[in-house]
């Protein structure tokens, strides 16, 4: 099985730069898509003409902003959205479809924003986040895949020294989100490959020029229960694939 997640940055903008012959080269059983910035008709209408995909989409209340969809060739057997809290569930940041053997969660994390206006939310949303992954665990292991907003390591940003508690992305509040997920059971599947591997980003600055010059931060992750690791065949970041500001990230059980 292969899995695809990707931050697309807005579906009605990726549709026009070859996203059906991306699908077709990228050939996965499941696409997990974060960013669609449109609401549930308007994915679907964008998506026309792709065969061989069911489409479960999730759209923020806010037309434009946020939304994640899923495009799946294995029939799940449910599909549910958001996280079951109010305030959390307007902004259509999360898809989940259960299969036989797991969960596969889409998610889109908030981020905290220019001038890290919604750092404090963001910590309230990673919180209540994990607490409904391991609900959702106690029934079936997890797969967890989209953009988390956050470099967890050193090796995950250029410009460590220069972004450490200064830019959203790589605050220690939001480094400690992601911990929680690495400590509370989850495995971050790239790094379970390589360890150590460095200057392999997922996303890159349009305003800077960043991936012209490889200047990036890896912050698309698939996340999976323990019990699962020893499924994994494969996970890799796509950088050479273009059509967003983020690239495709990609995980073979």
């Amino acid at each position: 099985m292969k899995i695809v997640s990707w931050n697309i940055n807005g579906i009605r903008a990726i549709i026009k730069k070859d996203f059906s012959g991306i699908i077709d080269k990228l050939n996965a059983d499941i696409v997990c898509l974060q960013e669609t910035k449109a609401q549930d008709d308007q994915v679907v209408e964008a998506l026309e003409g792709i065969d061989d995909y069911e489409i479960f989409s999730s759209s923020a209340e806010r037309k434009g902003y946020s939304g994640t969809a899923v495009m799946t060739r294995i029939k799940p057997l449910d599909v549910s959205t958001g996280i079951g809290v109010k305030e959390h569930d307007t902004e259509g940041r999360v898809v989940s479809l259960e299969y036989d053997d797991f969960y596969l969660v889409n998610v889109y994390v908030p981020n905290s924003g220019n001038e890290l206006k919604r750092l404090d939310y963001r910590q309230g949303w990673d919180e209540v986040f994990f607490d409904y992954l391991k609900m959702l665990e106690k029934k079936k292991p997890l797969i967890v895949c989209g953009d988390f907003n956050v470099a967890h390591r050193e090796i995950d940003l250029a410009r460590p020294k220069e972004n450490y508690n200064k830019t959203a992305g790589y605050m220690q509040e939001e480094i400690d989100g992601m911990d929680r997920y690495l400590e509370g059971g989850f495995t971050d599947t790239y790094r379970h490959f390589y360890p150590d591997r460095k200057d392999v980003y997922s996303w890159w600055s349009y305003r800077t020029r960043g991936r012209e010059n490889n200047v990036g931060w890896r912050i698309d992750y698939f996340l999976v229960s323990k019990s699962l690791v020893p499924s994994i065949r494969k996970a890799d970041i796509l950088d050479e694939i273009m059509g967003s500001d983020h690239c495709p990230v990609m995980l073979e059980l």
